[in-house]
C-alpha cells in the first residue's frame, strides 16, 4: 500500500477489486477524507478509459444522490479518482442480512429514482445498477460507479463489450435490451430499479441463475414471484411488475413517473413495521405416470395431483399452478428446461403409480426448478383406500422442503381438507376426473354424492359437488334442472359451515352467485377475502367475473392483471370484460373457452362476418351433438348468414333450459336477435338481462350491434336500471376499499 497518492495521504485500503483499490486517504491541501479509486498497473488499458468515463458522467450531475467527484488524477501514470468518502454499507452487504423492510425498501427506490432522473434528464443512462452500486449512507442513499454510463441511443454492441468477450454488466440486473445489445434509455435503468426493489424487499434476485447464460435466459423469459403481504406491498409489486415488463414501451416511461407510484405506496401507511413481504413460491403438482394402465386406478394421475393442488391452495406463500395447467406439462420424462421456460415454477411435485396385487406403489419427488435437485422423494405401497395418506404426506413434505413459514391457521387448513373416509376420497377423486366433460356430469354428480355420503364431513368434496350441480342445472332440461340447481346452493352452503376458508368453494361458488343475480354479494364477498389471502390467482379470477357483472370494468381487468401476475396460467373470463368494454379485439386475444364462441361474437362486432364464419365450423367438429355449445354455435352462424329463422330457433332453444338465470347469456342472445333484426325481442332480452343482475352500462351503450336497440324507446329505462345497480356496487366496492386491493388509484366510480 503506497503512503501517498499526489497530495493526498493514504489511511487504509477500503475495497479492492480484479481492477482496481479503493483507498480511503486524507486530501493534504483541503484538509478532508475522501475516497481514492485507484486502477492496477496490470489492468487491462480500456479500463483507465472507463475510469474516464465513471468520472465525466459522474460530474457531469450534482445531486445528494449521487456519489461526489473532487478530481481525477494521474500518478506515475495511472489515473486516480478523488471522490466523497461514505460511511455505512453497500446495498449488497445489508441484504446478506436478509430483506429490508418495506418502507426502507420503497424509500432507498425513491432515491435511487431521483438520482437517476437527474442523469436521465442529462440523457445519460446509468446501464450497472446493482446493490453493490448502491450505497447506504449515514446521509442517505448514494449511487455509485459510472464506469459503464453511456448517453441514450448508444448499444450495447457499440460499448458494452469494453473487453475481450466479456459483457459488462451484472446479467441478474440487466434489462432484456441490454441484454440482446438493442438500444438502452432510461427505461433500460427503471428495470434495474425494479429488480432491486423485489430484492430488498424478498431478500431474493428476482432473477435466479447458477451461471451468467441461465440469469440472462432468466431475464429475457422469466416473471419474478408475486410478493405477498400488507396491501401497500401488493402495490409495490404492481409498481415492480410494471418497472420489469419484458418491453421498454409497457414500463414506466420516466423516473418520476415510478416515483410517483411508489410515494403512494408510502402514502397508504401500511408499509411501516414488522409487515411480511416475500416471494411466494411457485409450484406444479404435475399428473402421475401410470406405470402399468389398469382402468380401475387410471383416475389417480390426474385426480391425485389435482387433491394435492386444492390443499396446498390455501397457503400465503404458495401459488399452485392449476390442474389445467399442469396437464399441459404431462410427459414421459421430466423436461426441466421446458418447466422452467414456460411452466414458470420453482418447484414441481412429481410421481408414478404402480398397482400390484390390489396395492398401489406410489413415487413421489419434489424438484426444485430449474436446478433439478430432489428436495424430497419418498415411495409409499398402500391399498387404494389408504390413498388420502399419501395427500397427506405429499402437502407436509412440500412445506418443508420448500420451507414455507405457515401461520396457526394454515396448519389447520391442511389438516382440516384431509378426509375421514377412504371411501369418499375415492369417489372424490373417480368424480374429479369425470366432471371435466359435460358428457360425464351424471356419473360425476353420483360419485360426489357417493363420496359426502361417506364423508359428510370433507368439504372439497361439497365444494365440487355444488360446480357439478351448478352447470348440470344451468343446462339442464325439465324440473330437475331447477332441482340441481337449489342443491348446488344447499352444497356449496354445507362446504363454507364445514370449512369457511376454503379457497376451493369460494372460488366455484361465484359463478353460481353471479347466475343467481348475487354479483354484488360475490364481488363482496371474495373483496374479503383477498384481504385475508392476496396470494390466491383464483380469488382474483373470481373477481374478474363479478366485478365485471356490476360494470366496474376496470376492477375487472385489474383483478385479471394480478391473477396472471400471480400465475400466468390462471383462466379468467377477462376475454368477457374486454368485450362489454368495447376492446374486440382484446376479447379475441384473451378467449380461452372451447368453443371461442365470443371471438366468433366479436368478429362479428368487427364486421369480418368470413372469420365468425370459420370459428364456428372448426368449433362445432369438437363440439359433441345435442350440446348446449353446439347450440350456441348455431345461433353465431345463423347470425353470420343472416338466417332469422334458424337463429331464432337456436336462441329458443337456449331459453327453453329452465334453470338457466345466467344474465351474460341473456346479453349475449340479445345480440344475436338484434343482429337477425329482432330489435323488440333483443330490448326484451337486454331488459331480463339487466333484471336478473347484469348491472354494466357501458356493455350497453358502446356495442355495434345494439345500435338500433339503442333507439328503441325502452332502452333508456333498461339503461336507467343498469345504472342504478352498477352505482350502488361502485359505492360498495369503495366502502370495501377495493381500489386498493385490485391497485387502482381511485375508488372505483361510475364506468360506463
Amino acid at each position: 500500500m503506497p503512503d501517498s497518492i499526489g497530495h493526498y495521504r493514504i489511511v487504509r485500503q477500503i475495497g479492492r477489486g480484479g481492477m482496481g483499490i479503493v483507498y480511503e486517504a486524507f486530501d493534504e491541501v483541503l484538509r478532508r477524507s475522501v475516497a481514492l479509486k485507484t486502477i492496477l498497473p496490470s489492468a487491462d488499458p480500456q479500463m483507465r478509459d472507463r475510469l474516464m468515463r465513471e468520472a465525466r458522467a459522474a460530474a457531469a450531475v450534482s445531486h445528494p444522490h449521487i456519489c461526489q467527484i473532487f478530481e481525477i488524477g494521474e500518478h506515475e501514470g495511472d489515473p486516480f479518482l478523488a471522490m466523497e468518502l461514505l460511511d455505512g454499507q453497500a446495498l449488497a452487504d445489508r441484504l446478506l442480512d436478509g430483506p429490508m423492510a418495506p418502507d426502507q425498501a420503497v424509500a432507498t427506490a425513491i432515491s435511487i429514482l431521483s438520482a437517476l432522473e437527474a442523469l436521465h434528464k442529462r440523457s445519460i443512462v446509468h446501464r450497472d445498477l446493482k446493490p453493490s452500486n448502491v450505497f447506504l449512507s449515514a446521509h442517505g442513499v448514494k449511487l455509485l460507479d459510472f464506469g459503464l454510463a453511456r448517453p441514450f441511443s448508444l448499444t450495447v454492441d457499440d460499448t458494452a463489450l469494453t473487453l475481450p468477450g466479456v459483457l459488462l454488466g451484472t446479467p441478474r440486473y440487466m434489462a432484456p435490451e441490454q441484454a440482446r445489445g438493442e438500444e438502452v434509455d432510461a427505461r433500460t435503468d427503471l428495470f434495474a430499479v425494479g429488480s432491486l426493489l423485489f430484492e430488498m424487499l424478498s431478500g431474493r434476485p428476482a432473477f435466479n441463475g447458477a451461471s451468467p447464460i441461465e440469469a440472462l435466459h432468466a431475464v429475457l423469459h422469466d416473471q419474478p414471484p408475486a410478493l405477498v403481504g400488507s396491501l401497500a406491498v401488493v402495490d409495490a409489486d404492481r409498481v415492480i411488475q410494471r418497472a420489469m415488463m419484458k418491453s421498454p414501451k409497457e414500463r414506466y416511461q420516466s423516473a418520476a413517473d415510478m416515483v410517483r407510484d411508489l410515494k403512494r405506496c408510502l402514502a397508504k401507511g401500511d408499509l411501516a413495521g414488522g409487515v411480511v413481504a416475500r416471494a411466494t413460491t411457485r409450484l406444479m403438482v404435475l399428473p402421475f405416470k401410470i406405470l402399468r394402465p389398469e382402468p380401475s386406478v387410471d383416475f389417480l394421475a390426474f385426480s391425485l395431483p389435482d387433491a394435492i393442488t386444492v390443499s396446498l391452495s390455501g397457503l400465503e406463500s404458495l401459488v399452485v399452478r392449476s390442474s389445467l395447467a399442469a396437464a399441459s406439462f404431462a410427459s414421459e420424462q421430466l423436461d426441466l428446461r421446458t418447466l422452467a421456460s414456460e411452466a414458470n415454477v420453482d418447484a414441481v411435485v412429481a410421481g408414478s403409480l404402480l398397482p400390484a396385487g390390489g396395492q398401489i406403489r406410489v413415487n413421489v419427488q419434489i424438484v426444485e426448478i430449474p436446478s433439478g435437485t430432489v428436495l424430497w422423494s419418498h415411495a409409499f405401497q398402500v391399498p387404494l383406500e389408504e390413498m388420502f395418506q399419501i395427500q397427506d404426506a405429499v402437502c407436509s413434505a412440500v412445506v418443508e422442503a420448500l420451507a414455507l413459514p405457515l401461520s396457526s391457521r394454515e396448519q389447520r387448513l391442511l389438516r382440516r381438507d384431509v378426509p375421514s373416509s377412504a371411501e369418499a376420497y375415492a369417489h372424490y377423486l373417480r368424480a374429479n376426473r369425470l366432471s371435466s366433460s359435460s358428457t360425464q356430469w351424471i356419473l360425476a354428480r353420483d360419485a360426489y354424492q357417493q363420496a359426502v355420503e361417506a364423508d359428510p364431513t370433507y368439504a372439497p368434496a361439497w365444494a365440487r359437488y355444488g360446480r357439478c350441480l351448478r352447470v348440470m342445472g344451468k343446462y339442464g332440461k325439465g324440473q330437475e334442472a331447477l332441482e340441481w340447481r337449489d342443491q348446488a346452493e344447499e352444497a356449496f352452503q354445507r362446504a363454507f359451515r364445514i370449512n369457511p376458508d376454503l379457497s376451493l368453494a369460494h372460488n366455484l361458488y361465484t359463478y353460481l352467485e353471479v347466475e343467481n343475480g348475487r354479483a354484488l354479494q360475490a364481488m363482496q364477498r371474495l373483496l374479503g377475502r383477498v384481504r385475508e389471502r392476496s396470494s390466491d390467482p383464483e380469488l382474483y379470477a373470481g373477481l374478474v367475473h363479478a366485478c365485471r357483472y356490476v360494470g366496474l370494468l376496470d376492477a375487472s381487468i385489474a383483478a385479471f392483471e394480478r391473477a396472471r401476475r400471480l400465475d400466468p396460467s390462471t383462466r379468467t373470463s377477462v376475454a368477457h370484460s374486454y368485450f362489454m368494454s368495447g376492446e374486440f379485439e382484446r376479447a379475441i386475444e384473451f378467449d380461452r373457452e372451447d368453443p371461442p364462441y365470443l371471438s366468433a361474437i366479436a368478429n362479428v362486432q368487427l364486421g369480418r362476418m368470413s372469420a365468425a364464419a370459420a370459428i364456428c365450423q372448426q368449433a362445432k367438429v369438437r363440439t359433441p351433438a345435442n350440446n348446449h355449445l353446439t347450440t350456441v354455435l348455431d345461433a353465431v352462424t345463423a347470425l353470420v348468414q343472416r338466417d332469422a329463422a334458424r337463429g331464432r330457433a337456436a336462441i329458443e332453444q337456449l331459453l327453453s333450459f329452465p334453470a338457466f338465470t345466467d344474465p351474460e347469456g341473456l346479453y349475449y342472445w340479445a345480440h344475436e336477435a338484434a343482429g337477425l333484426g329482432e330489435t323488440d325481442w333483443a330490448l326484451e332480452l337486454l331488459a331480463t338481462a339487466v333484471d336478473s343482475g347484469l348491472h354494466c352500462p357501458r356493455a350497453l351503450e358502446v356495442s355495434p350491434a345494439l345500435h338500433f336497440v339503442r333507439k328503441e324507446p325502452g332502452f333508456a329505462s333498461v339503461l336507467e336500471r343498469a345504472r342504478t345497480g352498477h352505482l350502488a356496487a361502485a359505492d360498495a366496492f369503495a366502502a370495501a376499499d377495493g381500489h386498493r386491493l385490485l391497485g387502482l388509484s381511485r375508488p372505483a366510480t361510475s364506468q360506463h
